[in-house]
């Protein structure tokens, strides 16, 4: 072999050199220390059969093999060990959190301050059924994104209290060991109440619910409250903190009724006690009880005891901080007319004097409210409001019917002021709302309803609600006060919040169809008497409690 033949074999010398069949075998044995490793007397290929056929066997017993159930995310939760558990039960704070969660009323607020414990004792609460096989409930936030944050705190709990229970990404849901089913879901619209047509439920909990502008979901899923089980009561529960687009009628429905912590019979949004109807075996009683309880932020002594949370709300604006910390209910946040105050803005009734200008102004709506307003003229150009008319559900004709009945003793209405789109008629579907109204002698004539209307109109409000100081701090005078009895205008005109995108106008998603026969009435340029008083005795302010002045 020559000397480049050494360093360089060729192919076919490698190939010589190269051991075959079982002793390439035997000589990689060797390699990897197996040298006394015994091989069968049969040839490689015979060898390497036999190995594929031994591959293709265990190949078909793994796919023959049954596969485990699988579940889409699902857990199994478990009690911690105990080197790893931090607050394992949850321990309701003394006062209004156990209070909540003791009450036995159909229909239960806590609602105030901020940092008070609300949405932990609303997670709490379903705890008390979940373990009952037949118990189902729904919790609901406006938003998913909101939902997100009440997961996470159900998370926290659940599997520190109820051992085994599952929670279901997909179906958003908790499923006790006993059976007990409770949903997290959101509620973004009205419609969407409409998913949950044809289930039923024990439990139904609104987190948040002044985040809700109206109460038609809050009264939509009170129908689909139902249990068979005679030991499983149904009831809903809410939390919330003052203001919001809903803060007008949650106040309505919950903390105007009565004082906080006492029970009461539930009332609509008229304010009107709900009865068993007629022809019902209990007619004439009511149907059930509400109550509110109220939340403070000294109520959680994990937030309050440090000071930290209390410092960050002192730093708030003044209506925030009075919301937010002190849990005050006449105050909303970004209301539209900070400069409503009740010991100046609303008065006792007195006797209207006859000279005095009279009219009205309405807002109608038949699936909404119709807001009809009653205005008298002070000597010195004063609007004083003294009635009031918030229906719904009334045709137009009736709705004319009504407003006459309760302006029979009032002397002459000099006119009245109606929505410019009552006017609106489409093709030969017969007479307006507006000529339905006057067919039946209830006289109208169109509101403003030119560009920029709704501006100036909120800009004369401002302007009427200024308080000028007479005398000091002793007499102060606006120039618009309502009677005390108009209750439903006192209540949500210091509560209607500005339009977030567009801060010179109010948000037309909360309840302000008041606020729009007031502003119609404002706008009408309504003009005090020529001849009411003399001319030294108009500068004088009328005085309430003498039913005689003015005559």
């Amino acid at each position: 072999m020559s000397e480049q033949d050494e360093k360089f074999p060729t192919l076919a010398s490698e190939s010589e050199s190269k051991p075959k069949g079982n002793g390439r075998v035997k000589q990689r044995l060797i390699k990897h220390g197996l040298k006394n490793t015994k091989l069968p007397s049969k040839n490689l290929k015979k060898l390497r059969a036999s190995v594929q056929e031994r591959r293709r066997k265990k190949k078909e017993e793994e796919k023959n093999k049954p596969k485990p159930e699988v579940t889409v995310k699902e857990t199994v939760a478990t009690e911690l060990p105990l080197e790893e558990q931090h607050n394992i039960l949850f321990q309701a704070n003394e006062g209004p959190q156990t209070d909540f969660l003791a009450a036995a009323e159909r229909e239960v607020l806590y609602g105030g301050a901020a940092g008070g414990g609300k949405s932990y004792a609303m997670l709490a609460d379903p705890l008390r059924y979940l373990s009952h096989p037949q118990f189902s409930g729904l919790l609901l936030r406006r938003t998913t994104e909101e939902l997100r944050e009440l997961v996470w705190k159900s998370q926290e709990l659940y599997p520190k209290i109820i051992p085994g229970i599952k929670w279901s990404e997909r179906k958003m849901q908790w499923t006790s060991p006993a059976g007990g089913r409770l949903w997290l879901s959101y509620l973004d619209r009205d419609d969407d109440v409409l998913r949950y047509q044809g289930l039923s439920f024990c439990w139904i909990g609104f987190d948040e619910l002044t985040q809700w502008p109206t109460g038609f979901a809050w009264d939509y899923l009170r129908s689909r409250l139902r249990s068979t089980a005679p030991d499983l009561p149904v009831y809903m529960r809410a939390t919330t903190n003052p203001g919001g687009a809903g803060h007008v009628w949650v106040k309505k429905y919950f903390v105007d009724p009565a004082p906080a912590g006492k029970e009461f019979w539930a009332t609509d949004a008229e304010g009107k006690t709900l009865i068993f109807p007629k022809g019902h075996t209990k007619e004439g009683q009511p149907l059930f009880q509400r109550k509110f309880i109220p939340a403070k932020l000294f109520d959680n002594p994990y937030l309050s005891n440090t000071g930290d949370y209390e410092t960050m709300l002192l730093s708030l604006p003044e209506n925030q901080r009075k919301r937010l910390l002190e849990g005050n209910w006449d105050v909303a946040e970004g209301a539209a007319f900070p400069e409503f105050e009740r010991s100046v803005h609303v008065v006792e009734p007195f006797s209207i004097p006859k000279n005095w200008p009279k009219f009205r102004a309405c807002d109608y709506g038949y699936g909404s409210y119709s807001a009809v307003l009653w205005f008298a003229v002070a000597p010195d150009g004063q609007l004083v409001v003294y009635r009031e008319l918030y229906v719904s559900k009334v045709l137009a004709k009736d709705l004319a019917t009504k407003v006459l009945y309760l302006e029979e003793d009032d002397g002459t209405i000099l006119y009245g002021v109606l929505d410019s789109s009552c006017w609106h008629r489409r093709g030969d579907t017969g007479p307006s709302l507006a000529e339905q109204m006057i067919t039946e002698g209830c006289r109208w004539r169109p509101s403003d309803r030119s560009a920029g209307s709704r501006i100036s109109g909120k800009n004369e409000l401002h302007r009427r609600l200024q308080i000028q100081e007479l005398d000091g701090e002793v007499d102060k005078q606006a120039g618009i006060v309502f009677f005390h009895n108009c209750i439903h205008i006192v209540s949500q005109l210091p509560s209607i919040p500005l339009d977030a995108k567009n801060p010179e106008d109010v948000d037309t998603k909360s309840e302000d169809h008041l606020y729009d026969a007031l502003r119609y009435g404002i706008m009408s340029r309504p003009r005090r008497g020529l001849f009411d008083f003399p001319m030294e005795q108009a500068a004088d302010r009328y005085n309430p409690a003498d039913t005689t002045f003015g005559y």
